[in-house]
């Protein structure tokens, strides 16, 4: 899952973002709310933390703008939960954040293990919406929630990266996906690796898959455009 964190103060972003990534999510920083509609626009997002008080675009707007009618036509992501932070803890800021859209709602200072629980609750909402945490392709079956992988009954150990390799082409069923389009959506926007470290999860997929019975082509190569799932 990837998760978009819109807070101006350099040193609560990495504290966020190491949080975050500790417990296997994609992360991407932005400093202001102008940056945070370019990532949006071009970035699919399953969470996004963000700040008020924000430069060029603050959190409120920023919030209304994605929630606005008029983005319907032209982002179809404008439902992605935000989990809104603030240093204001009056009601009323709490009833303009929430009425902007915002999903739940943080007074700085705050308690990680309390952000990331909340975090998780939207998490599940969201996905509630559209699948069960528990899904899967033919005999193969994984559990966003555990992070557990099996295929045929037999479990498949997987790093953090190849479980969000699999699963997000399990998701995506036949639709064939670029290596460009994979590390978009499964890399940090700071640490993008290059094709060849997507070919080489492919190729480590591939093995442990056939290890425990899959088809050698379970993972299709698409040549010229990518990778996608066997046909059932």
């Amino acid at each position: 899952m990837r998760i978009l964190v819109v807070e101006d103060d350099v040193q609560l972003a990495e504290m966020l973002m190491e949080a975050l990534t500790d417990r296997q999510y994609v992360v991407d920083i932005a400093q202001d709310g102008e940056e945070a509609w370019d990532c949006i626009k071009v970035l699919e997002y399953d969470l996004v933390v963000l700040d008020i008080t924000l430069p060029k675009l603050d959190g409120v707007s920023f919030c209304q703008r994605l929630r606005s009618p008029t983005s319907r036509h032209t982002l179809s992501r404008n439902t992605i939960p935000v989990l809104m932070l603030t240093a204001r803890d009056t009601l009323a800021d709490k009833i303009t954040g929430l009425d902007a859209g915002a999903d739940d709602y943080m007074v700085k200072p705050f308690e990680m293990p309390e952000l990331m629980a909340r975090a998780r609750a939207l998490l599940r909402r969201n996905s509630a919406a559209t699948s069960s945490s528990d899904f899967g392709w033919g005999n193969l079956r994984l559990n966003s929630s555990t992070y557990e992988a099996t295929y045929s009954d037999k479990p498949l150990h997987l790093t953090p990266k190849e479980f969000a390799l699999l699963e997000l082409m399990v998701s995506s069923g036949r639709r064939v996906l670029s290596r460009a389009g994979i590390i978009e959506r499964i890399w940090s926007l700071d640490d993008p690796p290059s094709e060849e470290t997507v070919k080489s999860h492919i190729k480590s997929l591939r093995y442990k898959l056939k290890d425990v019975g899959a088809a050698d082509d379970f993972i299709e190569t698409v040549h010229g455009l990518g990778y996608r799932l066997k046909q059932l």
